[in-house]
């Protein structure tokens, strides 16, 4: 069992910087047209365990669909390290795992999440 820690993240190039307090012992990986393609590994966090410390104007908002999850990606290497969507009415940040500092995503058990159905 994992341990509540705080981890950086980043894009590539490393415009978009943040940090995320979390605890990870799983991913998920959604089906849906876009995160498959992008091969997302992701954990949602409330945004309150979220800072975003660069980047925030170096980045597109993507949406598509029914409209409820602002994919995010930095203007200039395009890789999306986090989104934004609401459920039930609350506000969640996805966190690409993929782009976190120091995880190792091939030791994390993986839950498959079917955005496909989801719209």
């Amino acid at each position: 069992m994992s341990e509540t820690q705080t981890y950086s993240g980043s894009c590539h190039c490393g415009k978009v910087r943040f940090e995320v307090i979390t605890e990870i012992s799983r991913a998920s990986a959604c089906n849906c047209s876009i995160c498959s393609r992008a091969g997302w590994l992701m954990t949602s966090v409330p945004p309150a365990q979220f800072n975003l410390l660069a980047g925030a104007d170096a980045q597109t908002d993507y949406q598509f669909g029914k409209k409820t999850m602002h994919h995010l990606f930095c203007s200039t290497c395009g890789i999306r390290a986090f989104g934004r969507y609401l459920a039930d009415g609350q506000e969640k940040v996805v966190v690409n795992l993929r782009c976190l500092d120091g995880l190792d995503v091939d030791a994390l058990e993986v839950k498959t999440f079917d955005g496909k159905s989801y719209g």
